[in-house]
């Protein structure tokens, strides 16, 4: 089973820590580790966020996949490489963005908001989507998804997501969710993302998928 793959099976959720500065970055990573968390993504419009990434990748190896999120471009997406990230997440799908990262050797995760952006993306190799906003795409939604893609695909929520809806969406057929602001804000307490880290894992675990 190769890294990624692990990292998923462990723990499915992808805590997205926009806003993170390079001085806090590995105080919230070992927070977030020892909570359970084994995904990590810094958006590419947080202050520094390949220093950033740098650090967290050094630190962590292989236990934990961290990558960047807001991936505009292949120069960005192999800029994250360049620093050790491994995760490449995009807000919409370009499949010149998955096909350099796969060649890099990275996990991509482009964001879709129909199918037929989804079925494209899973022709050029994307290793899940990102289901985005997630508040445009209720479960309702995620389970005619579900229905029509293979089950291979991972299908990730991204947008709104709270302790209080994962059920549901997971009942859908979400395989997995990107957490944001309701885990992370820039400012927040390490006491309160601790809290809310397992907050978030509990609600999981809760499910039983």
């Amino acid at each position: 089973m190769n890294p990624f793959d692990r990292a998923v099976d462990h723990l499915p959720l992808v805590a997205i820590l926009r806003g993170l500065t390079p001085d806090d970055a590995e105080a919230v990573g070992d927070v977030l580790v020892e909570a359970g968390f084994r995904l990590i993504e810094i958006p590419l419009n947080s202050p520094d966020p390949l220093i950033s990434i740098g650090k967290l990748a050094g630190r962590y190896g292989d236990d934990v996949i961290i990558g960047a999120g807001t991936v505009m471009s292949r120069k960005a997406a192999q800029d994250v490489i360049d620093q050790r990230g491994r995760l490449i997440v995009m807000p919409h799908s370009d499949p010149a963005i998955i096909t350099a990262a796969k060649q890099a050797g990275a996990w991509c995760v482009p964001g879709v908001a129909t199918p037929t952006e989804g079925f494209a993306a899973f022709a050029a190799g994307a290793d899940a989507v990102k289901l985005f906003p997630g508040e445009a795409l209720p479960p309702g939604v995620v389970k005619s998804w579900r229905s029509v893609f293979p089950k291979s695909l991972r299908l990730l929520p991204v947008g709104g997501i709270s302790v209080d809806n994962m059920a549901e969406y997971a009942a859908a057929g979400a395989s997995g969710f990107g957490i944001g602001s309701s885990l992370f804000k820039a400012g927040k307490s390490l006491e309160q993302i601790k809290a809310d880290a397992k907050r978030f894992v509990a609600a999981w675990r809760k499910i039983g998928k």
